[in-house]
């Protein structure tokens, strides 16, 4: 039977409602085992680390890639490939230089200087998934934006490294790459075991047991998000069916989870793009189960409203015609604007992080940044002068507060200021 994508009308409350606020949660089941795993590569360490590996990800090399290995790699690739892991880290490193905050100093009033401080983190973990196959667009994503940032040791974790991982790891700065996937590599990277150094923050995407233990450890080792499954919004009135169905399906086809919508105020294109999604629609692989139950398009009575719809589901990805319309969408992890902006194009090579948030996580922040991979710390000075113009204003608002410690720890201070200084001359 053809595939038949469902279009939905937005006065259909229920049915918009269930197709945008769909949020995955891990199952309880999945948290239970994760924890138990986690617990295990805690208390046991590198023996319940090398336990899980050869069960889960059939580990019978070495835990470590060695240098040698990496460079082997390198000769074994074509060119093609090895150029382009090139091109993609150059972009990515490029456009990650312009992301680092910046030190700098003010004086917000007289006698105080507050200043900013901008120091990398010391060392971090980037998990590579490695299911159906390995992702060196990952590795790219996460472990340039580091180095970028300076930070000194960048561990890198993926279960079934190829050689495009390998070459991959050498282009952007990896120190160390190991062969370990799943929950027991981010207890690893998380706690530390003799093996694999305990990290500052782990980033990077990952399935369910990632994402689950990722939220677990997050309480004791930073991570950049709690991540779900990969979501694209394309929000349209003019654009090209077939290249429409193109996008739908080339994000669908990452996991029976993905999420693909098209909004759009015109049945006409609604209509034409199902056509093409029938007739595009790859016999396997996971787009199609993704299609039939997340995927969808939604007829909307204007533009603004599929707008608005946008918003409201704050997804990972969007692609729409127009700078205007691009203006008007508040909520999302990257936006692709105009129709060669593919959205595939972002994944590898823009420049741009892959690495976004999902479950409506961008109703707060955008994607994975240089900036994510530093401490912003402030530094403060304060004279004699300073206190004494802020000071009757600390000791009022303490006091309010109920804080009365807090306010005698100024005015002990100014009280010192006001009293006669003991020693010679004292009292003259």
């Amino acid at each position: 039977m053809a595939f038949q994508v469902r279009i939905i009308e937005s006065a259909s409350e229920r049915q918009v409602r269930q197709l945008l606020e769909r949020r995955t949660r891990e199952s309880s089941a999945t948290q239970r085992r994760v924890a138990r795993i986690v617990d295990d590569v805690r208390r046991r360490g590198d023996a319940a680390l090398l336990e899980y590996a050869r069960r889960f990800d059939k580990l019978t090399l070495p835990i470590e890639v060695t240098a040698g290995e990496m460079i082997a790699a390198a000769e074994r690739l074509p060119r093609d490939v090895r150029r382009a892991i090139s091109i993609a880290a150059a972009n990515i490193r490029r456009v990650a230089m312009r992301q680092l905050p910046q030190a700098w100093s003010v004086r917000p009033s007289d006698g105080i200087q507050i200043s900013q401080r901008v120091l990398p983190l010391d060392r971090v973990g980037c998990y590579v998934p490695g299911g159906r196959y390995p992702l060196p667009s990952s590795l790219l994503m996460t472990a340039t934006p580091a180095r970028v940032a300076g930070v000194k040791e960048v561990i890198a974790v993926c279960p079934r490294p190829d050689a495009t991982i390998m070459y991959a790891a050498r282009v952007a700065g990896v120190s160390r790459l190991f062969r370990l996937g799943g929950a027991h590599a981010i207890a690893a990277l998380a706690y530390g075991t003799k093996r694999i150094p305990a990290v500052d923050k782990i980033v990077g995407p990952g399935n369910a047991y990632v994402a689950a233990a990722k939220s677990l450890v997050s309480a004791d080792c930073a991570i950049d998000f709690h991540a779900g499954p990969s979501e694209i919004v394309v929000v349209s009135s003019t654009g090209r069916p077939s290249w429409i169905a193109a996008d739908l399906i080339a994000q669908a086809e990452h996991d029976p989870d993905a999420r693909a919508i098209l909004l759009t105020p015109s049945r006409r294109l609604a209509d034409a793009v199902a056509r093409q999604l029938a007739a595009r629609m790859p016999s396997d692989g996971p787009a199609e189960a993704a299609m039939r139950r997340n995927g969808g398009v939604i007829v909307t009575g204007t533009l603004a409203e599929a707008i608005d719809l946008c918003n409201r589901m704050a997804p990972e990805h969007v692609v729409c015609d127009s700078d205007q319309v691009a203006s008007r969408i508040t909520r999302a992890g990257t936006i692709f604007v105009g129709e060669h902006s593919a959205q595939a194009s972002g994944d590898y090579a823009t420049g741009s992080n892959h690495v976004l948030p999902t479950n409506g996580a961008a109703r707060a922040r955008g994607g994975l940044s240089a900036s994510d991979f530093v401490r912003v710390t402030t530094v403060q000075h304060v004279t004699a002068r300073g206190l004494r113009n802020i000071g009757p204003a600390v000791v009022a608002l303490a006091n309010a507060e109920g804080l009365s410690a807090h306010a005698a720890s100024v005015a002990i201070r100014l009280d010192n200021e006001t009293a006669p200084k003991s020693g010679r001359g004292a009292g003259r």
